[in-house]
């Protein structure tokens, strides 16, 4: 490849990069749009939170703007873990000068970030179309380095899940993100394909995934029981026809209050779902 083939290769990839830098941003923001979600900030109530609404989350998504452009040109790059690793970092320190020291996407800079600099790898390496399914396995190229990167003992997931003894998002993302690739996306793909509106059908992939999911969040506000309580309510809205039932939205909206009474929230699970409609849509630009 001569000089200047070189040089369009690497600006195509720079514009790729920038686009799916876009993506998951509107992915971000389409998971804070959808209502009503249970125990979760939206934009018409704080659902089980006292220190953050929809402004919170709005400034942290302007912090995070060239983040996820700069961690799919890593991806692109083919760089190591550690790289990554500095990019989400700064990431977080970011979101909290943003955001007055509020965690509104920690979770967000870890998954989907991780996810988005697979997608730009594999888009580098390949060309083409690259299947949700495909981004998620390609995580696990650095499967190895996320097994031994330090995790925080002091953030209030890390100690849920240290007292509790469950995998959580690492271990998700090593194994290439099964709760995506069997739950999340194709939930979500079949729920538009059979005509629901975005928000029907982003809500009825929340329901599944917090229904499958062990959710640090849940976790650290209710401990066992209160996950058990949470999962259940999901498997019961799901067992009923979901988001596909008459009047599932006053459903979910009375579940909401549910979960305020408790202080729910299942921040997980809403991570889960921002990645599913970045996966979903990844696969059509």
């Amino acid at each position: 490849m001569n000089a200047l083939a070189q040089a369009r290769a690497r600006a195509a990839a720079q514009v790729d990069c920038a686009r799916l830098g876009r993506l998951a941003i509107v992915s971000l923001h389409a998971e804070l749009a959808c209502a009503p979600k249970p125990g979760l900030v939206t934009p018409f109530d704080c659902g089980s939170h006292t220190d953050m609404d929809a402004g919170s989350f709005l400034r942290s998504l302007f912090a995070l703007r060239h983040y996820f452009r700069h961690v799919a040109q890593a991806g692109a790059d083919n760089a190591p873990f550690s790289v990554l690793r500095d990019h989400g970092i700064a990431a977080e320190a970011a979101m909290l000068r943003a955001t007055a020291g509020i965690n509104t996407h920690r979770g967000a800079i870890f998954s989907l970030g991780l996810l988005v600099a697979a997608a730009a790898a594999c888009r580098r390496e390949r060309g083409g179309v690259i299947t949700a399914d495909a981004v998620c396995v390609a995580v696990q190229r650095w499967a190895p380095a996320l097994a031994v990167a330090p995790l925080d003992p002091h953030s209030p997931g890390q100690r849920a899940r240290a007292q509790h003894g469950i995998a959580g998002v690492r271990e998700q993302a090593i194994a290439g993100y099964p709760l995506l690739r069997d739950i999340g996306v194709p939930v979500l793909r079949n729920a538009l394909a059979a005509g629901l509106p975005r928000d029907a059908a982003l809500c009825h992939t929340l329901m599944h995934l917090l229904a499958h999911t062990d959710d640090l969040n849940l976790l650290h506000r209710g401990g066992a029981q209160g996950l058990a309580w949470a999962r259940a309510q999901a498997a019961s809205f799901i067992a009923d026809g979901g988001a596909f039932a008459p009047h599932w939205r006053t459903r979910l909206q009375q579940l909401g209050d549910a979960f305020v009474a408790r202080r729910l929230s299942p921040g997980g699970s809403a991570d889960l779902l921002a990645c599913s409609w970045f996966l979903l849509q990844q696969e059509r630009v």
